[in-house]
């Protein structure tokens, strides 16, 4: 009997023994489990640290995009006027057909009650015809278009005006009084130098005087100087992307 349960009492020791060596290996596996995650979360903080701007940038688009301002469209109609100022002079003596210019509004450009370009807004142009004055020939043209506006703060936005132009005067009955003056004067001179022959040369040396004359004083450019105020009008409908208002 005793042999007995000293055996009975070595396999319930071997198998308590064998009992806690099973639950020992299964808490080891799971601490080795647990600790690789542990050892892992930095690198997953670090990952989703380094993913949140991008995700930041996305969330803000919508928001952004939510607070861009209004915009609408707004057409002039053909005929509206545009009252400028030059930025720069021109002359009909130095200026040729497709020379730009450049000025500012003068008064805004308002449509409806809508400010479609404030005061002092940048305007383009282009000289269409540039005729110095001919001495003795035709008088000094200068002939201009306005070709864009563009808004304070806004976007360059392409327009056609009528030709605004200016001839200047004809100074051909001037120069003519100016070579008959000549000529009269030459041939009183001529006149009482030499009686009626030398009245005929003294007419003809005082015509050629007086043509210098003429030549000297007759040519006439057009001046436009700097922040001269001009009015075109608009040739057709333009359509200018202005704020909303409220």
């Amino acid at each position: 009997m005793d042999k007995k349960r000293a055996i009975q009492a070595l396999m319930i020791a071997f198998t308590a023994i064998t009992l806690i060596g099973c639950q020992s290996g299964s808490q080891n596996p799971g601490g080795a489990e647990g600790s690789p995650s542990a050892a892992s979360s930095p690198a997953a903080g670090a990952r989703s640290s380094s993913s949140s701007p991008a995700l930041q940038r996305r969330s803000e688009a919508p928001a952004q995009a939510a607070q861009a301002p209004a915009t609408e469209t707004v057409t002039v109609p053909a005929g509206t006027e545009i009252h400028i100022r030059l930025s720069s002079g021109i002359s009909s003596a130095t200026a040729s057909s497709g020379n730009g210019f450049q000025g500012s509004l003068s008064e805004p450009l308002v449509v409806r009650g809508v400010t479609v370009a404030a005061r002092g807004s940048v305007v383009n142009g282009q000289v269409t015809s540039a005729v110095s004055s001919g001495r003795l020939k035709r008088p000094a043209e200068l002939s201009l278009v306005l070709t864009s506006i563009t808004p304070e703060g806004g976007q360059q936005t392409p327009i056609s005006t009528h030709t605004w132009s200016v001839s200047g005067k004809s100074h051909k009955k001037r120069d003519i009084t100016m070579i008959g003056g000549g000529a009269g004067l030459g041939a009183a001179i001529g006149a009482i130098a030499g009686g009626g022959k030398g009245a005929a040369v003294g007419g003809l040396v005082g015509a050629a005087a007086g043509t210098g004359g003429a030549y000297a004083t007759g040519k006439k450019e057009i001046q436009l100087s700097s922040e001269t105020g001009l009015t075109f009008r608009l040739s057709a409908a333009a359509t200018f992307t202005v704020l909303k208002a409220g």
